[in-house]
């Protein structure tokens, strides 16, 4: 009886800690919206991009460094240029974002951005793998679907910036792509540290030469930009990845991917509750194509995980359940949360 009411207890507080864990990843990666809009009013975007991913690849040094030694940063060459690769697409891609949002309103952008599993399986098929029919179906809703959000002459942001959401977009899903067909470092959050520090420094140092001194003055930016700077640092890049990676390690990757879905309708949220952003029904109409393809995109890959050992948007190797600072595949691949968002 006394074992029974343990397993009960155990059972019920590991529960409890995956829906913390996931609702931290939903709140934190759906306000990230809201804090790159506020961090880009005062401050240049790209510039602010390039600090953001500098300090939290530091951070994110210090915390490997803290917890599993410096024996995981030691990378190959191989492992150095493929981190370095994938840093410029995914920091590259939250980049554009910056300068996206400073004219398209974030809930419309946090649904552009959901479209990434959409935009990985079209990589999947461009590569000449074989996504099912249902697959291919949701691929055509979804995309339907942001052709009516980026519909010219809705009163949401120039079509220019709108196209900049979409490269976004398009970016964060070729990081995706090619993190696991890449040889990049085993240890999760060493790549993950070494991609922000490489992509971070490119951005800074492309902000340095197009931007005028005076706009790269700190006196000039506000404290309400300053301060979702640092949320994205803090919150964005260091407690919901932790949140996230230990998710990967003892939660389905079913629920984990509920991330996708759920962060848009955080963002829409906070978009109409702290910046009076308006709720047409043409952002309705397409965030339920885009969000109902995603769901079951998302879906399907997590049936693919169980079936086939696949990760999640094409990952190498399934998630065992680990320490949070021990996330490998079964196969000691991590490309799966190397991968991950990073908004």
């Amino acid at each position: 009886m006394g074992d029974r009411v343990w397993l009960v207890l155990t059972t019920v507080s590991r529960n409890a800690k995956i829906w913390v864990a996931l609702w931290i990843v939903y709140i934190i990666w759906g306000s990230t919206y809201l804090g790159i809009e506020l961090a880009g009013e005062t401050m240049p975007p790209l510039f602010a991009a390039g600090v953001r991913f500098i300090l939290a690849g530091t951070l994110m040094v210090g915390l490997v460094a803290w917890r599993r030694g410096w024996a995981p940063l030691r990378l190959s060459r191989r492992e150095l240029a493929a981190a370095a690769l994938i840093g410029l697409l995914l920091p590259g891609g939250n980049a554009l974002l910056f300068v996206a949002e400073r004219e398209v309103p974030i809930g419309l952008a946090s649904l552009i951005i959901a479209a990434v599993p959409l935009w990985v399986l079209l990589m999947r098929f461009a590569a000449r793998e074989r996504p099912d029919l249902l697959s291919v179906a949701s691929l055509l809703v979804g995309f339907a679907g942001i052709a009516i959000l980026v519909r010219p002459g809705g009163g949401s942001g120039s079509l220019a910036y709108l196209l900049l959401a979409i490269g976004a977009g398009f970016f964060w899903a070729l990081g995706s792509f090619l993190s696991p067909r890449l040889t990049v470092p085993k240890d999760a959050f060493a790549a993950t540290a070494v991609e922000m520090l490489c992509g971070g420094v490119v951005l800074t140092i492309v902000a340095l030469f197009i931007y005028s001194p005076g706009e790269l003055n700190p006196s000039h930016y506000s404290a309400r930009s300053i301060g979702g700077l640092w949320y994205l640092i803090v919150f964005g890049s260091i407690v919901g990845y932790s949140a996230y990676a230990w998710l990967l390690a003892n939660a389905p990757i079913g629920q984990v991917s509920t991330y996708a879905y759920v962060n848009p309708v955080v963002a829409i949220a906070l978009g109409a509750i702290v910046l009076d952003e308006a709720i047409t029904w043409r952002i309705v109409a397409g965030a339920l194509l885009v969000l109902a393809a995603v769901a079951i995109v998302v879906r399907r890959e997590a049936q693919e995980v169980a079936v086939e050992g696949e990760g999640f948007a094409g990952a190498a190797a399934p998630v065992e359940r680990l320490e949070a600072d021990e996330v490998v595949g079964t196969d000691g691949n991590t490309s799966e949360v190397a991968a991950r968002r990073v908004t």
